[in-house]
């Protein structure tokens, strides 16, 4: 049983670091990396977020979201604006839609192709079974 799920977990894994390296290839193409690529989605998702916020919801450190933030700004693709008290807030500028919006059907394609082997209904299922693992682990 504990082989069957590190073996399943490894499976999950290999297919996330699969996509990882295709996206992050592709997404050249469009000027961007897969971090810069989701750092602009979380914002564009929740626009004037701060960055803590923006670290979660990418998966990365206050810290290496601050780093990723600044270089985002010195090309123009954010904002970054005094919020409440010390917080600040993050938005998009016009370049920066336009790289999300390149990413987005580099990203479109990629996982187009990785999941073409899958009927919409097996999709479908795939994604309610993830959205159900790990979802009462605490760290």
């Amino acid at each position: 049983m504990a082989g069957d799920l590190q073996a399943l977990g490894r499976a999950i894994k290999q297919a996330q670091h699969r996509h990882h390296r295709a996206l992050d290839t592709r997404l050249g193409a469009a000027g961007t990396t897969l971090a810069q690529w989701d750092a602009l989605r979380a914002i564009d998702r929740e626009p004037g977020s701060s960055a803590r916020a923006l670290a979660e919801e990418t998966f990365q450190s206050e810290q290496a979201f601050g780093t990723l933030a600044n270089r985002l700004a010195a090309r123009g693709l954010i904002e970054r604006t005094p919020g409440r008290g010390r917080l600040i807030e993050h938005r998009l500028t016009a370049a920066g839609r336009r790289t999300l919006a390149a990413g987005n059907e580099i990203a479109d394609s990629v996982l187009a192709e990785s999941f073409a082997e899958l009927s919409a209904a097996e999709r479908k299922t795939l994604q309610a079974l993830l959205q159900r693992v790990g979802a009462g682990l605490r760290n």
